[in-house]
């Protein structure tokens, strides 16, 4: 996409929430359990603790550019706080899937995956 970097932190974060939530439906599809199953365990990974807790697992690799990208996606506004969390873990939430949502829509496949296996690979040790 030629202007990604003019679209807003909330269009970036509605992007990046689908594409994570896509990545973690697909290493889960890979147990194939029930359906039941699979999306009680896809919750405990998509949500705003979980996914706070995935920035700071992230966060010494990221480039200045991915970490700029972030911020712009944590310091949106928004009034609807999940009862689950905190403001600041939601904020930090929304900058992780701006920062996915960016590096899908500048075509950075490996970029994410990379971040991503980063990721998987610490809830599973």
């Amino acid at each position: 996409m030629d202007n990604v970097n003019e679209l807003s932190a909330g269009t970036l974060a509605f992007v990046g929430d689908a594409v994570y939530g896509l990545l973690v439906r697909q290493r889960l599809a890979e147990i194939n359990r029930p359906i039941g199953e699979l999306h009680r365990l896809s919750v405990t990974y998509v949500n705003a603790n979980s996914q706070a807790e995935a920035f700071k697992v992230i966060e010494p690799v990221l480039t200045e550019k991915e970490l700029m990208q972030y911020k712009h996606g944590r310091n949106l506004h928004t009034n609807n706080v999940p009862k689950q969390s905190t403001v600041a873990r939601y904020h930090s939430a929304t900058g992780l899937e701006a920062l996915f949502g960016y590096l899908h829509l500048s075509g950075q496949t490996e970029r994410i995956n990379q971040l991503f296996n980063l990721i998987w690979e610490s809830r599973e040790n």
